[in-house]
């Protein structure tokens, strides 16, 4: 158990941290088979980088193209204060949008 009582689950030899991570990555599996999604990638890692000195980095929780569109997703059941600031700094840098699910 953790912190905020997520639950650690595996499915296809990953774990995720929490059951809710897990039961978004079987959708997207489907929905990556059925041709809605493409390119799915697990734990993106965004370089957070002020003036080029490194500060920390970001790890999304999803990757994937719906269309043309590159969707970076992440499954929220805390919204911490860092997770808040790391968010603004992303979108701001890079100039995507992180969707919460």
């Amino acid at each position: 158990m953790t912190k905020y009582h997520a639950i650690k689950t595996v499915i296809d030899g990953i774990t995720f941290a929490s059951k809710a991570e897990a039961a978004r990555y079987n959708e997207l599996k489907l929905l990556e088979r059925s041709g809605e999604i493409d390119s799915l990638i697990l734990q993106p890692v965004f370089p957070i980088a002020v003036n080029d000195k490194k500060i920390c980095k970001y790890i999304a929780d999803f990757s994937y193209y719906a269309g043309k569109k590159n969707i970076i997703e992440d499954v929220k059941g805390m919204k911490t204060p860092v997770y808040r600031i790391k968010k603004k700094l992303v979108e701001a840098i890079y100039g995507i949008e992180i969707t919460e699910v």
